[in-house]
């Protein structure tokens, strides 16, 4: 480490209260216990029973047996109420007798009495809301207690949790919103800030660490025995890089999801001091320049691996995926809002203004589809070797699946799922698509193009359970080739041709910002006849999606907060823009510039010529 990056490491410990900076100045306790302490060093956390390290592990020393902890929480009206941390709100003495290791209900022990919480009829005077609300904060994770998430699923009868009990970054997005939409910003602080610590810790994985910029996939909260105390506790953060994840595949939409809530929170809370701090500003630099540093690359498109983002399995997604490219883009544009102006960050700016006018280029030139766009695929020659060339990636007409044909609607388009040399994924993902919309990645024409074509073909995406992760489903020798024989993604079941009712928020603002709201009502209202019902269940099978997932959770997080959230915004559509990026009149103005001349353009050599001897 040089001296530069060890001033800075001073520096950034000194702000945020990280116990290096303690151990400097000779402290060998960890004095104050609201303090966020982020620990340095190999990622060496157990995954039994026993801590074998716990140097490794964000600690706080504040649970003395003897001591009652209180936080204080809005209930489903509103009100502030004293509550007993982590005990849950609005629950029955036996309900609250329940604690769980991370701080939520306890999946290990006393699967009896959560069954029959999360099982509880809803009474005749309380809506589907009210019953959301409730197990949206059933899933409440605490530490040193306060709120700083929420589990991923609350399910009961699971007797093998895997790390559905854990806090996932992309699964609390729609919690965060929720609990925002409602004026409960706490918990989305404390989320904000505690993953933010969990940045700068080093990452490895068969004796490799990948970039500093990289957010965990998620984290579990663990209450363990102090050490020589065995009467006393201590709360400890166990991350999740991806070493454990299925696959090993780095969360790479962790990152963009975190600049996205960070954007919403300031917006929703007009508290920008948090977005203003040394170590909030620091982090959000380290996942831009992971983000922006120099490839082999000759796209301005993130490359990435399969299973990288919510499609974390592998379904032939690696390369550029439209999923990607959008929260990319999202979190571009919200990055650039939030960076404190000064001189440091005039690079990083640049780098970034230069990659958001050349994504949006890219991805509204060469990823859209429609009958025209198809036509002209259709008649591509092939094999051109110049400069100017029409086709430029060398697509293959052969590629054009017979499904597309009859299935392309005549009026709507839609960004396909990936492009690459030679390939170009032409299924429909639900995601990137509305996300696109959200960001204004798609322009305002492709925009409403898109939300044509869900409505063109609402048998296939929405039917009896919004929304479809893809279509169409992998089938046969496909489904075997590119999947691998994934038991899990079966033909129209999970990722592959599933129906995720979390993805009704998404869809909701989307429709918002194009002043379209019918469309998602009407899906919100297709939801409603059946989640509750159903216990909130994480996916729905079948082309029409339904059955119940096969292999779903019940009570999923995402689930519940994806519908209250949709909810919310469409009683209150102006709240939508915290998540909403307008089109930027300066990018729009030179992507004006770009089409007006040819795009096709032969490249000329920049800069003085220069001669070299060989």
């Amino acid at each position: 480490m040089g001296a530069s990056e060890a001033a800075l490491l001073l520096l950034s410990a000194r702000n945020c209260g990280d116990w290096r900076y303690k151990q400097i100045k000779g402290l060998k306790k960890l004095q104050d216990c609201s303090s966020l302490h982020a620990f340095r060093g190999l990622h060496s956390v157990f995954r039994g029973e026993k801590i074998h390290n716990r140097s490794n592990l964000s600690i706080c020393n504040c649970q003395q047996p003897e001591r009652v902890r209180k936080t204080i929480i809005k209930g489903g009206n509103g009100k502030s109420m004293h509550a007993v941390s982590p005990k849950i709100p609005n629950l029955t003495p036996d309900e609250q007798n329940m604690k769980q290791e991370s701080g939520a209900r306890p999946f290990s022990e006393g699967f009896k009495s959560a069954a029959s919480v999360n099982s509880r009829p809803r009474t005749n005077t309380e809506s589907i809301e009210d019953e959301a609300w409730h197990f949206l904060r059933a899933a409440m994770v605490f530490y040193c207690g306060s709120p700083v998430g929420t589990i991923a699923a609350n399910d009961p009868s699971e007797a093998t949790m895997l790390n559905y009990d854990q806090v996932f970054i992309r699964d609390f997005i729609p919690s965060g919103i929720a609990f925002l939409l409602k004026g409960e910003y706490d918990i989305v602080r404390n989320f904000i800030l505690h993953t933010l610590q969990l940045q700068s810790w080093e990452k490895t994985m068969d004796c490799y660490s990948p970039g500093q910029g990289l957010m965990p996939a998620s984290f579990k909260v663990r209450t363990v025995p102090l050490d020589n105390d065995e009467s006393a506790t201590e709360d400890v953060l166990d991350p999740d890089f991806g070493e454990a994840a299925i696959g090993r595949v780095a969360p790479v939409d962790s990152g963009l999801w975190w600049i996205i809530l960070l954007r919403a929170y300031g917006k929703c809370s007009g508290d920008l001091s948090l977005q203003e701090r040394v170590d909030v500003q620091t982090g959000m630099k380290m996942i831009l320049r992971l983000c922006l540093a120099d490839g082999f690359d000759m796209f301005p498109t993130l490359l990435v691996t399969d299973g990288s983002c919510m499609i974390d399995r592998r379904m032939g997604i690696h390369g550029h995926p439209l999923e990607i490219q959008a929260l990319y883009y999202s979190a571009l544009l919200g990055a650039r809002e939030m960076l404190a102006p000064e001189e440091a960050s005039t690079d990083l700016v640049r780098a970034l203004n230069n990659r958001l006018l050349a994504l949006s280029f890219h991805i509204r030139e060469y990823y859209w589809i429609d009958v025209k766009k198809l036509n002209e695929i259709y008649r591509y020659k092939t094999e051109e070797y110049s400069y100017d060339a029409i086709n430029k990636f060398n697509i293959y007409p052969d590629q054009i699946p017979p499904w597309l044909v009859e299935w392309m609607p005549s009026e709507g388009g839609y960004l396909i799922g990936n492009l690459q040399p030679a390939h170009m994924d032409f299924r429909f993902f639900s995601l990137g698509n509305v996300w696109s919309i959200v960001s204004s990645l798609a322009n305002i024409d492709q925009s409403h193009a898109i939300l044509d074509l869900i409505e063109a073909k609402w048998e296939d995406l929405v039917a009896d359970m919004p929304l479809k992760i893809c279509y169409p489903a992998l089938e046969g020798q496909e489904w075997r080739i590119i999947t691998g024989g994934d038991p899990k993604n079966t033909p129209w079941s999970y990722h592959n041709g599933g129906s995720w009712p979390t993805l009704l928020w998404q869809l909701t603002v989307a429709c918002i910002k194009m002043k379209r709201p019918e469309i998602a009502e009407k899906a919100i209202k297709i939801a409603e006849r059946r989640l509750s019902r159903d216990r909130w269940p994480e996916y729905y099978d079948t082309r029409r999606g339904g059955f119940i997932g096969k292999q779903a959770r019940l009570f999923q997080t995402w689930t519940i907060a994806g519908y209250l959230v949709a909810k919310l915004l469409i009683a209150n559509p102006e709240a939508a823009k915290m998540v909403i990026n307008v089109e930027d009149t300066e990018l729009l103005s030179a992507f004006s510039s770009i089409l007006s001349s040819n795009p096709r353009r032969k490249r000329s050599r920049k800069g003085v010529k220069q001669s070299f001897i060989i």
